[in-house]
C-alpha cells in the first residue's frame, strides 16, 4: 500500500523536530558542565572565569544554530524559491539586527575587544562585562572622558555601532601606558613655576615604576616594529583662548592604577603651588 505524500512529509518533519530537541538538550548539558568546570577551577582568576563563561555560552549558541541549519537543510531547500521573496522583506525589516550580528562577527573575526578590556565608542566608555550577538555590556567609567572612576552604572550598546563609530581600546594588552592630564591656568599667572612644579610632581610620583615603564615601552617597540615614545613625563602648552593657558602633562602609569597616580600628581602639584616661597631675610 502506497502512503500518501503528506504522511511521509509529516514523518520527516517530526523526525527533524526530534533531532532538534535532542540537539538542544545536548548543547544545554555540555554548556552546563563546561560552566561548572570553569567556576570550580582554582587556577583561573575571576576575570578569566567570566571571559571563559561568556565564550562558552556564545559557542553553545553558535553550535546550536549550525546544528539546526544542518538538520533542516533539506526542508529549507524545498521552500528556497519562496524564501527569496520573504528574504528581501526580512532584510528590510531586520536591518538593525543584521547589523548587530555583523558587528558581532567583526568583533570576533578581528578580535576587537574581549571581556575585561576598557573601551570607548560613540560616547560610551567602560570595562567590557559581557557581549553576545546583539549587544555589548559595559561597566561605565566616568564621569566624562577624563575620569577613571567606576560610576556603578551599566551601559549596553548595540554591536552595529562598530560599523559607524571609531572604537578606542584604552588598555591594548600592556601593563603600563601613557596618559594625559590637563591643568588650566591664567596667562597672567606664573606659568613657568606652574609648569616646573607640575613636571616635578609627575617625576616624583612616577619614579617608583619608571624603569618598568621603560622596559614595557621597549617590548612594545620590538613587538610592533615602531619607535615607542619615551615614558618620561613631559608637558606641552596650549592656548585655547585669550587669557587662558593649558598645561598638558603626559605621564606613564600602570593600566589599573592611573587614577591613583593622576590624583597623587594633582595633590602634590596643588600643595606645592599653594606654598608661598619664603622671602629672603633683610
Amino acid at each position: 500500500m502506497i502512503q500518501p505524500e503528506w504522511m511521509s512529509l509529516d514523518s520527516a518533519v517530526a523526525l527533524d523536530g526530534v533531532k532538534s530537541v535532542l540537539l538542544l538538550l545536548f548543547v544545554i548539558v555540555v554548556r552546563a558542565l563546561a560552566v561548572r568546570w570553569i567556576a570550580n577551577n582554582p587556577t583561573l582568576s575571576m576575570e578569566s572565569k567570566r571571559r571563559w563563561v561568556v565564550t562558552t555560552r556564545n559557542s553553545a549558541v553558535f553550535v546550536f544554530l549550525i546544528g539546526l541549519v544542518t538538520i533542516w537543510a533539506h526542508e529549507l531547500q524545498a521552500v528556497a524559491v519562496s524564501l527569496v521573496a520573504l528574504g528581501a522583506a526580512f532584510v528590510l525589516a531586520t536591518k538593525e539586527l543584521i547589523l548587530c550580528w555583523s558587528g558581532a562577527a567583526l568583533r570576533v573575526g578581528s578580535k576587537v575587544y574581549a571581556v575585561g578590556d576598557r573601551i570607548q565608542i560613540a560616547g560610551y566608555r567602560g570595562v567590557v562585562l559581557d557581549h553576545d550577538v546583539f549587544a555589548t555590556k559595559l561597566l561605565e567609567i566616568g564621569p566624562g572622558q577624563f575620569s577613571h572612576l567606576y560610576t556603578g552604572r551599566i551601559t549596553v550598546f548595540p554591536n552595529s555601532l562598530l560599523f559607524t563609530n571609531a572604537l578606542t581600546k584604552e588598555n591594548p594588552e600592556q601593563e603600563y601606558g601613557l596618559y594625559t592630564l590637563m591643568v588650566p591656568i591664567k596667562t597672567d599667572d606664573d606659568w613657568q613655576r606652574a609648569e616646573r612644579t607640575l613636571l616635578e610632581s609627575a617625576r616624583a610620583e612616577c619614579a617608583s615604576f619608571m624603569d618598568e615603564a621603560v622596559r614595557q615601552m621597549k617590548l612594545l617597540e620590538q613587538a610592533n616594529l615602531l619607535e615607542a615614545p619615551s615614558p618620561e613625563p613631559r608637558i606641552t602648552i596650549q592656548l585655547p583662548e585669550s587669557g587662558k593657558l593649558h598645561l598638558v602633562l603626559r605621564f606613564p602609569a600602570p593600566d589599573r592604577g592611573r587614577s591613583r597616580i593622576e590624583q597623587a600628581i594633582l595633590r602634590r602639584y596643588l600643595r606645592q603651588m599653594t606654598d608661598r616661597p619664603s622671602l629672603p631675610e633683610k
